[in-house]
């Protein structure tokens, strides 16, 4: 069985992703609002509705550009996310910054590059984005992983942040494989070999020793779970979280944010990579509390 590689079938592979993305992002955000402190510890659903963050605006303009161009075109990728930027959805002050720059007719190569006295951002935010490209190309994990390389530099130039991009890109695609999900020794021992060494594969090969562990909070103390908002603190142990949990949305959900950290963006790369899936659908009732996607989305959906 091959996978449809027609640009509907990618299109349909990629918004799904996108939707489970969506609903982790907005979903995880409430968390960090103090009243539903309990709730997560209950795994109960606060009230709705779930508004998503910068997570998910910058997801959409990944599958726009590639419903457009039939894969990452950069210049288009900047633009997007530069002009479709919502200062209230939780940017960090680099990105923000620099996407009103951009905005400004700034070059984003210049930009970016120089970010953090010229070592670029190593954030997670090009990890957080890209899920659905890596459903995009179930056909193709190699690929899946030169293009999430890409569309990291627009806004991530460092070496950890492009390698964390890369890695969830080749998740979602091992997962989107039309034979079905793999293993959750198969998608880690996949992914990793699939990224270049850095601190992010490396932490991968941890998370490939921990798979039989039990308390994912354990796991978390070990791999980070993104509390310094690093690719490297984050990847790592949201890729194991989705690893444990293939096929089952709710799960993975309640499993990534119980541990705490950066909520949003943990449960969005969980929730893109899962829903990537065919059986990793989120519950209609959860698409149902969750912001609907911008309207500039709509010619793309």
């Amino acid at each position: 069985m091959t996978a449809d590689s027609s640009p509907d079938g990618r299109l349909d592979r990629a918004l799904s992703s996108l939707r489970g993305l969506a609903v982790g992002d907005a979903l995880g955000s409430q968390f960090f609002v103090p009243v539903n402190y309990p709730l997560l510890k209950r795994r109960e659903l606060p009230s709705e509705p779930w508004q998503w963050t910068d997570d998910t605006e910058m997801a959409c303009s990944v599958v726009a550009v590639l419903a457009a161009h039939h894969r990452i075109d950069q210049d288009a990728l900047a633009q997007s996310f530069a002009h479709h930027h919502d200062f209230d959805r939780g940017y960090g002050p680099a990105v923000n910054r620099l996407l009103r720059l951009v905005r400004e007719g700034g070059d984003w190569r210049e930009l970016a590059a120089a970010l953090f006295n010229g070592q670029g951002s190593w954030g997670n935010g090009a990890a957080m984005r890209i899920a659905p490209l890596g459903a995009w190309y179930a056909d193709d994990p190699e690929q899946a992983t030169h293009q999430a390389e890409i569309s990291a530099y627009p806004t991530h130039q460092h070496r950890e942040a492009v390698v964390g991009a890369m890695a969830v890109a080749a998740a979602a695609s091992l997962v989107a494989a039309p034979s079905g999900p793999p293993s959750a020794e198969e998608l880690l021992d996949g992914v990793v070999a699939l990224v270049p060494k850095s601190a992010v594969g490396a932490g991968l090969r941890r998370a490939r020793d921990m798979l039989d562990y039990g308390d994912a909070s354990t796991v978390a103390a070990v791999l980070g779970c993104g509390r310094r908002t690093t690719a490297h603190d984050t990847v790592p142990f949201a890729i194991w979280s989705a690893a444990r949990s293939l096929g089952d949305y709710e799960e993975a959900f309640w499993s990534t944010a119980q541990v705490g950290g950066d909520v949003d963006t943990t449960c969005a790369i969980v929730g893109g990579i899962i829903a990537s899936g065919k059986a990793g659908a989120p519950p209609a009732e959860w698409v149902g509390r969750t912001e609907a996607l911008p309207e500039w989305m709509a010619l793309t959906d």
